[in-house]
């Protein structure tokens, strides 16, 4: 009593293999995780049971770029890292998604010193930035399902010469936060 009793008799589906393509890249986000500080225990916690990322087909972190398709920068690169991860990031298979996970990984954060990168995106096409210091686990699954509303619409950007240029996309908090639970007053007896 299932779609198997709305379908015809002759059990032929039609779509587009483009749409099936999509939904099967779309459904099957595999990321490669490159936490180098506190946002990576937000990122381990994304995939806890909690929060349960599998809900959304990227419980697969794959620590080979061979097989992955979306890094997932966590916290501060210093540039002694640079290289690594730009190597790690010319490993991955096309296409390719890039998550900016945090403040230190989005601008340097509270790190502006000569030996951290200030912005991921100036070596690397950043697609969505994921605001927050360190952002919850809600943010990062957010930042997930963006990339996932593109790749169903089949909307990536190319340049004039084919190459796919970054989405730029910031999300927005989607919390509030709460009150203090009590008055505090300083100074006043």
């Amino acid at each position: 009593m299932g779609l198997e009793a709305t379908m015809p008799v002759d059990n032929i589906l039609t779509t587009q293999v483009q749409a099936v393509i999509n939904w099967a890249r779309r459904s099957a986000v595999w990321p490669m995780p490159f936490a180098t500080a506190c946002c990576g225990i937000e990122l381990m916690a994304t995939a806890m049971s909690r929060y349960d990322l599998s809900r959304f087909g990227a419980e697969v972190f794959r620590f080979s770029p061979r097989q992955a398709d979306l890094m997932i920068v966590a916290g501060r690169i210093s540039t002694k890292m640079l290289p690594v991860m730009h190597r790690i990031y010319n490993q991955m298979c096309e296409p390719k998604w890039v998550i900016s996970m945090g403040a230190c990984a989005s601008t340097g954060g509270v790190f502006d010193t000569y030996a951290v990168v200030q912005g991921v995106d100036q070596f690397l096409p950043v697609d969505v930035y994921v605001p927050g210091c360190p952002p919850r686990p809600e943010m990062l699954i957010e930042g997930v399902m963006a990339i996932q509303r593109i790749i169903d619409e089949d909307n990536l950007p190319t340049d004039g010469r084919g190459k796919r240029v970054p989405l730029n996309l910031a999300l927005e908090p989607n919390y509030e936060p709460a009150a203090q639970p009590v008055d505090v007053t300083v100074g006043l007896s």
